[in-house]
């Protein structure tokens, strides 16, 4: 095992939704934001991570999931519900027409709140499809709606909004915590064969740490003590795309990420991503994206 590999399967990445994707709310301590909008920006392949000091909350009203929460691995189909406490590794797979909300708060404050309405802590991660938990139709009934009523004071910044964003916060974490009190059928829940499960990981976090060298996945594969092959089949098998595919997703998020964020130019950008021809990482982004990179900057300004 090389070391490069040691480093990267001990590492899981942390996301902080403030920086990597919302920048101007990286302070905040309540981001809500539409699953949709979330999925175009990070890809509806979401290799294993996590959120350090903070809770978060996915609530998908149509499409389906396959979902990984440590060594869990559920298919579930909406409406469900599932939620990471901080620090849990998570990775997930979804359709094109999943939507929903995804609400991400601070640590500190699900945990005074939770405490001053004397309920237990939210510490252990869970996945439910509301329709199978009868109890659950009333939460299920409200939830989406508060959902956009947050999301939609976040954006709108009317006076009070600090103090709306935070009521309905805390509206709809009792009602998580209420629900994660209530019994769950197993559903579509199972565990996920172990070694393929920490070799899909291993490869994420191997992808994270070198796709801007443009590693072949001969070399990926061989760093990871597998075949090419077998590496592609365990990709396509827990997350229906290819391990090429994998790499293309890593190098797509953070070109995003410098279009919307960074002020540099399209070559820059290019060179920074490891291309040796600004070009060839134009029509990269045009035959994965249907836009130019240029495009993709104008219409996220």
């Amino acid at each position: 095992m090389g070391k490069s590999q040691r480093d990267a399967g001990a590492r899981i990445p942390n996301i902080d939704i403030g920086k990597a994707y919302d920048s101007p709310c990286e302070s905040v301590d309540i981001h809500c934001e539409s699953f949709g909008r979330l999925a175009a920006f990070f890809g509806r392949n979401m290799p294993v991570h996590r959120h350090d000091r903070c809770l978060q909350l996915h609530y998908l009203a149509s499409g389906d999931i396959r979902l990984y929460l440590e060594e869990e691995h559920y298919q579930a189909g909406a409406p469900l519900l599932f939620l990471t406490p901080p620090t849990v590794p998570h990775a997930f797979i979804t359709g094109a027409d999943a939507d929903g909300h995804v609400l991400t708060l601070r640590q500190e404050l699900a945990h005074d709140w939770l405490a001053e309405a004397g309920l237990p802590a939210l510490d252990a991660p869970f996945c439910v499809e509301l329709a199978a938990v009868p109890a659950a139709a009333e939460i299920g009934g409200r939830l989406p709606q508060r959902l956009a009523q947050l999301q939609q004071e976040g954006v709108a910044r009317r006076p009070g909004g600090g103090l709306a964003q935070r009521a309905l916060a805390q509206l709809i974490l009792i009602d998580v915590q209420r629900l994660a009190q209530q019994p769950r059928p197993d559903g579509g829940r199972r565990r996920a064969p172990r070694g393929d499960l920490q070799l899909y990981h291993r490869f994420n976090a191997l992808i994270d740490a070198r796709y801007r060298e443009h590693w072949g996945l001969e070399r990926y594969a061989a760093e990871l003590g597998v075949g090419a092959a077998r590496l592609n089949d365990i990709c396509r098998r827990l997350a229906d795309l290819s391990s090429k595919q994998l790499v293309y997703e890593r190098l797509l998020r953070e070109a995003k990420r410098l279009l919307i964020f960074s002020n540099a130019s399209v070559h820059a950008i290019a060179y920074e991503l490891g291309f040796k021809d600004p070009a060839y990482f134009s029509r990269f982004f045009l035959r994965q994206t249907g836009q130019t990179p240029s495009g993709y900057r104008t219409g996220h300004a």
